[in-house]
């Protein structure tokens, strides 16, 4: 998740994810996370592809989605 955070230009010391996460919750299930409005372009992009490409982030931007909707 450290690596991730650092991926997506956002502070990435464990206290600073457990903060980004308890501020950006997705409550609705029809917000897909790529879409969410705390994203940047850029970032929305990065998570779009690592989803639709099954790549190496894949397992770890599952785990940030259900984080955000726990």
């Amino acid at each position: 998740m450290n690596t991730l955070f650092e991926q997506l230009g956002l502070a990435s010391a464990d206290a600073q994810i457990d903060q980004f996460i308890n501020t950006h919750k997705l409550f609705s299930d029809k917000v897909k996370l790529e879409d969410a409005t705390f994203w940047t372009d850029a970032q929305s992009e990065f998570l779009r592809e690592a989803i639709r490409s099954d790549s190496d982030w894949s397992e770890v931007v599952d785990e940030l989605n259900t984080r955000l909707r726990g």
